[in-house]
């Protein structure tokens, strides 16, 4: 049906930082005291991430940065958390 996709580097795992880092780092950028650019190097991330995560805020206000919107484990349906058991056992099947 469509093209195949390959990750370039499989083993690379997607960084997340939670909602006191971001609202954090949002602050800092927002008081002006040192140039985005040196705030991101700083804190080891992108700058245009930094803006998003401004513009997020201030479009969202109370609800920016809600979460993974994963459900905590006891909150999972029985037929969603065997799906995922099963996906982490292929997984080591594999590896």
């Amino acid at each position: 049906m469509g093209k195949e996709r390959t990750k370039v580097n499989a083993d690379r795992q997607r960084q997340r930082y939670n909602r006191e880092f971001k609202l954090e780092a949002v602050r800092f950028l927002e008081l002006g005291q040192k140039p985005a650019a040196q705030l991101a190097l700083e804190l080891g991330i992108h700058r245009n991430l930094l803006y998003k995560w401004q513009k997020d805020l201030q479009g969202k206000a109370g609800q920016a940065f809600p979460g993974q919107g994963r459900k905590p484990r006891h909150q999972q349906s029985e037929f969603a958390r065997l799906r995922a058991e099963l996906r982490k056992v292929a997984k080591s099947v594999t590896s």
